[in-house]
């Protein structure tokens, strides 16, 4: 290369040298550049499979979690007992509407108290039976109303209104069934008085037989003389 175009090409990188050097005002004047807006990222939760170990094998921290309100749940109260004064309402009630039955009714509900006596041995129930029984008008259903009725009057520890009205029972149970023993003893008084006459006058009728054959056979032999 001849010295002309050695110095020729100096030239030319000095002037390109000047042209990317800033003057002393541009450098006095910072030029700030304002960042890009950076997108937010959607937090995305990791999905746990059971059994995997997250990256790097450490198992990550149970979130824990809390509890909300628990609701009770609703509680049914127990059945309460009815009382001593609407047993006896209900009993005199059933009472009434026993006198209105037929003897197959009385019957079908003698059945229907029995099974509600052997679940709940209670004095109304007793006395219930008891009344059913007089209804029936037998003798051996006067003697089991009886006994129900002596049992509810002697129990010292059931209902003080049961016993009152099982006592009333029992006086016109023992009233009727003293009645129908009077009628019987003079029933069967009667029969024996009339069995009695019965057996006068057969003994009339044979004397008299006997009486007139005899007369009969004196006149006859006493003609042949």
């Amino acid at each position: 290369m001849s010295s002309r175009a050695w110095f020729a090409l100096v030239a030319a990188i000095g002037v390109l040298a000047g042209c990317a050097t800033p003057s002393p005002i541009e450098r006095a004047v910072p030029v700030v550049v304002a960042p890009a807006p950076v997108p937010p990222r959607e937090l995305v939760e990791p999905k746990v499979v059971p059994g995997a170990l997250p990256a790097g094998g450490v198992t990550p921290a149970a979130t824990t979690t809390v509890p909300g309100p628990v609701s009770e749940p609703a509680v049914t109260p127990a059945p309460t007992e009815p009382t001593e004064e609407q047993q006896l309402g209900s009993l005199l009630a059933d009472l009434q509407r026993y006198g209105a039955m037929n003897a197959d009714e009385i019957r079908r509900e003698q059945n229907a108290v029995t099974q509600l006596l052997s679940r709940q041995h209670t004095d109304f129930n007793r006395v219930r039976l008891a009344v059913l029984y007089t209804l029936s008008k037998a003798t051996q259903d006067d003697q089991r109303a009886m006994q129900l009725l002596d049992s509810v009057v002697k129990n010292n520890s059931g209902s003080l209104a049961a016993k009152q009205l099982a006592a009333v029972v029992q006086v016109q149970v023992a009233e009727r069934m003293r009645a129908v023993r009077d009628e019987q003893q003079k029933a069967d008084a009667a029969i024996k008085k009339l069995e009695a006459l019965r057996n006068m006058e057969r003994d009339l009728l044979r004397d008299r037989i006997r009486s007139g054959g005899g007369a009969g056979g004196g006149s006859s032999g006493g003609g042949g003389g």
